[in-house]
């Protein structure tokens, strides 16, 4: 199999609404990717489709080289998935639940109930009704990964969790990664994908805008940078391809650089530089600038 996932053309119509416009996407095997876009840009949409919970319009998704409409029981047993609106039976108790899960499922997973919900601080005697939203996501984060499956479909899997479980969360993903399992995961929370993604795909109201690796996309970030010089400058030799908002008091230069800094360099290289300083380029704005429709396409 070239791909764990592998969409062509893939569109869902509601009406005449539009959820996914014609998505053509490779996941690659021992990945960990990341599908960024504000709510509504499609993602549930997509991880749906893949789960055969739902039928495209128009086009094909094959998952783990098997069709998920008419492999789906195999299919179900090989990947791990957590729902973006996670719901169990509220009477029993968390061990009840999750044993009950990895029965049904048929291929083991019981086994690692009680690391698992060590390790992310979950009490296995409560009753699943009696948890806050951030507890039950734990359940369901348990349950997607106890039984080691090749694929975990994960749709928006920190809601509610506090910083300190999601830490843990991202061990998680960053251990399955190296086992050799691929991890499909949605979010509308860039820091979190940027943490461990090997690539990330960016959808807007139904379309891939970008798909790109984190590094590459690091490199079209943008960056604040502010340049000291010996003597007074003026803005206007400094308009140059990738700066913007732009300000110059007297000896001190501060803009915003998108892209390659090498323009600027060289606008700074015809003066004496006495500083320098570059913060990190800033993915945020980057994402923010996709999701709102002012630039990029799908690479």
């Amino acid at each position: 199999m070239d791909a764990a996932i592998q969409l062509t053309g893939l569109a869902k119509t509601y009406g005449r609404r539009r959820g996914l416009t014609g998505l053509t996407l490779d996941v690659h095997h021992g990945e960990i990717f990341g599908y960024l876009g504000p709510n509504g840009a499609g993602k549930s949409t997509t991880i749906r489709l893949l789960l055969d919970l739902i039928r495209p319009s128009a086009g094909t998704a094959r998952v783990l080289g098997l069709d998920p409409r008419a492999d789906a029981v195999a299919l179900h047993r090989r990947i791990g998935y957590l729902a973006g609106d996670f719901v169990v039976d509220g009477r029993q108790t968390v061990r009840e639940c999750l044993r009950f899960l990895a029965n049904l499922r048929g291929n083991g997973g019981a086994a690692r109930i009680g690391e698992l919900a060590e390790r992310l601080d979950l009490d296995l005697t409560a009753r699943i009704r009696s948890l806050s939203k951030g507890n039950r996501q734990k359940v369901g984060l348990v349950q997607a990964f106890m039984h080691s499956p090749e694929l975990l479909i994960l749709d928006e899997p920190t809601s509610g969790l506090d910083p300190l479980v999601q830490h843990t969360f991202l061990d998680l993903v960053r251990e399955a990664r190296a086992a050799g399992q691929t991890v499909f995961m949605s979010s509308h929370i860039m820091s979190e994908v940027q943490a461990v993604a090997d690539r990330v795909g960016i959808l807007r109201e139904g379309a891939l805008v970008a798909l790109d690796s984190v590094e590459a996309l690091r490199e079209r970030a943008v960056r604040k940078v502010e340049i000291t010089f010996a003597a007074p400058v003026s803005a206007e030799e400094f308009t140059v391809d990738g700066v913007s908002d732009l300000a110059v008091d007297g000896t001190v230069l501060r803009c915003r650089v998108s892209g390659s800094p090498d323009a600027l360099v060289k606008a700074a290289a015809r003066h004496t530089v006495t500083g320098l300083l570059s913060e990190e380029p800033d993915l945020e704005e980057l994402f923010l600038t996709y999701y709102e429709g002012g630039a990029g396409h799908a690479a």
